[in-house]
């Protein structure tokens, strides 16, 4: 590791370099429209986690928005490794990105858009800090914004269109929250900024079924939760089925497990991370060691 990759490494038209040198054209439509994909797969005690699973559901965005990756999966590996041996991060945030490109023809026809593809490394996001984890989020439902419909622009599909989560952002904040949960215009709860989340409602773990991002964490807490016995999956879940819930949670590769300990100013259950989050979250943490979701990082490698 060279101290100027301590920051972070990119991958940026074939080469790597620091994170503070990385730059892309200005005139490249995922910058200018949005016209982007992208994923990110945590690296926790120096090793991916679940590094194919994020690597198909980027390949898979790519071909739902028909831009072509100029590297197979083995190279973007290969990439990926680089960055992070690299830099020397044992926690790491790893972003990859393909975007729509620059013109080849100085056209705005799609088809003619040579498509890019970018990389980058740097330590790992929290979007709930560690040492608030133990406490948990205060969320809001908000009501100045819906969540984009999904017949618009797919969910499932991680984007850059975030002004509806940003604006959500802001109304948790300017009514004393700290994060946000968006309904659709059916009045049905979808996603946060970044996160999914999860509501248990009696006996049964409830995750929305549509209008959110299929979470790779949000995957691995539905596979723990049945390896514990706890009913868990998709549905639809109504906002007052979500306000009814006993406990609340949001997942993300950045932080895993974030409980929600208060919405619109109310506390859920005593106000404190309940006995299944606890549980789950602590289960997600230990996933981290188990060999059928992680791929160790060779730091020793020339």
């Amino acid at each position: 590791m060279s101290d100027k990759f301590a920051s972070g490494a990119a991958y940026i038209d074939g080469q790597i370099v620091p994170i503070a040198q990385a730059s892309i054209p200005i005139t490249d439509l995922g910058f200018s429209r949005s016209d982007v994909t992208y994923d990110v797969v945590a690296v926790w005690g120096g090793a991916f986690f679940r590094l194919d699973d994020h690597l198909e559901r980027f390949e898979r965005g790519c071909r739902r928005l028909r831009l072509t990756l100029p590297l197979d999966r083995d190279g973007v590996k290969e990439i990926l490794h680089e960055l992070v041996r690299r830099s020397g991060l044992r926690e790491s945030y790893v972003d990859v990105i393909c975007s729509r490109g620059v013109s080849r023809l100085g056209s705005r026809d799609p088809r003619t858009f040579e498509n890019r593809f970018y990389a980058y490394a740097i330590p790992y996001v929290w979007i709930l800090r560690q040492d608030e984890a133990t406490e948990g989020m205060d969320a809001v439902i908000a009501r100045t914004v819906r969540r984009i419909p999904s017949d618009s622009v797919d969910p499932t599909v991680k984007n850059f269109h975030w002004g509806d989560l940003t604006r959500g952002q802001f109304e948790a904040y300017d009514r004393g929250g700290t994060h946000a949960v968006l309904l659709d215009h059916d009045g049905n709860v979808t996603e946060g900024p970044g996160y999914n989340v999860f509501a248990l409602v009696g006996n049964r773990l409830l995750t929305p079924e549509s209008g959110a991002l299929e979470g790779i964490t949000r995957r691995t807490i539905l596979e723990l939760a049945t390896a514990e016995g706890i009913k868990a999956g998709p549905e639809t879940l109504p906002e007052q089925t979500f306000r009814a819930a006993a406990e609340l949670f949001a997942t993300s590769t950045a932080g895993g497990v974030m409980p929600i300990i208060s919405l619109d100013g109310q506390p859920i259950g005593d106000g404190r991370p309940g006995p299944v989050t606890t549980l789950l979250r602590d289960r997600y943490w230990q996933a981290h060691q188990d060999p059928r979701y992680v791929t160790p990082i060779d730091y020793t490698r020339a």
